[in-house]
């Protein structure tokens, strides 16, 4: 039995999920999975991801500006740990420490970084080093900030001040994702300033390290750290794919640029997720839009990629994707279904739809472990 926990937007955020879903089946047959309904009751926990060792589920909960810890309480239940945490506005993206100490959230709507800690029995705590702050305040009579949560990094500053979008607005922070690093570092991209920040973890809490400035008017959105050591970044807004190496002295730059498709249409299709193939041999990623899968291979050493296939996604606006057992599951936001795609296993391309299944609203896969 194949099972995954299925994040979603709810009537906040104009969609139609109860909380997190369970999707099930077996994805050899060919009615494969199907959705079980929601395990919880949820407003749009529209990411999830998983505690390192613990049963033990996060949720980005984007239209409460909050992060919520769920634990294993059945085979295909999960029940609230604790209350939620506030990160910031829409918070869209999490992703949890290798050894489970923190997590870190990404707020598109009001651009925050934050990083939340996280107690041995998988609870969200505040950040002791913010809490002790608040004390020492506290006892000096000093004014104690409170529109922030603990943990919130430096905000980010526009290497292009003075420019405006595509659409001629003011260009506004919207962090998006984080992913660690092989070096215990953290990347974050902001799509609205065109950044992938480099972070490390000090004892006040997140300390910028440097920037990588990517051209003006891509907006990076997601990442794949890969086994070379090379990061992967998608852009929203020019199509492309990002390779960004780190230096001798550990200072992170670009070291190749590539459409994700040839024939992509920059203000037509929009990329959502980056996922890789369990061997790093092959990259997809979604183009909302055209609603199709562009699929490149990873050459040499991880520093370059070759876009190889272009194939349709089977769903309506493909917010997320993932690689599963040599085939691509993939969430039609706007179509309230996922879908099945096989996968050649020799080239990487795209081989057609298995099939599909209703969901609500879907925006977000996590197998369950």
């Amino acid at each position: 039995m194949t099972r995954f926990w299925l994040g979603g937007y709810g009537s906040a955020m104009d969609g139609s999920a109860d909380g997190i879903g369970l999707l099930a089946g077996d994805a050899d047959r060919q009615t494969a999975l199907e959705y079980r309904g929601a395990v919880t009751q949820t407003p749009s926990p529209s990411w999830l991801a998983q505690h390192p060792t613990l049963d033990v589920v996060y949720a980005a909960l984007e239209g409460d500006a909050a992060v919520q810890a769920f634990s294993r309480s059945g085979e295909s239940t999960l029940r609230p740990l604790g209350e939620p945490v506030e990160a910031g506005d829409s918070v869209c993206h999490v992703s949890v420490a290798r050894d489970g100490s923190s997590l870190i959230a990404s707020c598109y709507g009001d651009g925050r970084v934050v990083r939340i800690g996280i107690d041995p029995l998988g609870r969200l705590v505040p950040d002791a080093v913010n809490k002790a702050a608040e004390l020492r305040a506290a006892l000096l009579g000093e004014p104690i900030e409170t529109s922030a949560p603990a943990g919130v990094a430096a905000a980010a500053s526009d290497p292009y001040a003075g420019e405006l979008t595509a659409g001629g607005e003011e260009r506004v922070s919207h962090a998006h994702a984080s992913a660690f690093l092989p070096d215990g570092r953290i990347a974050t991209t902001d799509l609205g300033f065109d950044l992938v920040r480099i972070w490390r973890q000090g004892a006040a809490g997140l300390v910028l390290d440097h920037e990588v400035v990517l051209p003006l008017g891509t907006g990076p959105r997601h990442m794949v750290v890969h086994p070379s050591g090379h990061l992967h970044v998608v852009t929203e807004y020019s199509c492309e794919v990002f390779t960004l190496a780190a230096g001798r002295d550990g200072t992170w730059a670009v070291a190749s640029s590539v459409l994700a498709s040839p024939i992509a249409e920059i203000g037509v299709d929009f990329p959502a997720e980056l996922a890789r193939t369990r061997d790093a041999q092959f990259l997809y990623t979604a183009l909302r839009g055209s609603n199709t899968i562009a699929a490149l291979r990873v050459r040499g050493g991880g520093e370059s990629l070759e876009p190889i296939a272009l194939a349709d996604s089977g769903v309506d606006w493909p917010r997320h994707h993932l690689v599963h057992e040599g085939k691509l599951l993939v969430a039609g936001q706007r179509s309230d279904t996922v879908a099945l795609i096989d996968l050649d296993e020799r080239t990487g391309a795209p081989l057609g739809i298995r099939h599909t299944a209703q969901a609500p609203t879907p925006t977000h896969f996590l197998p369950v472990r």
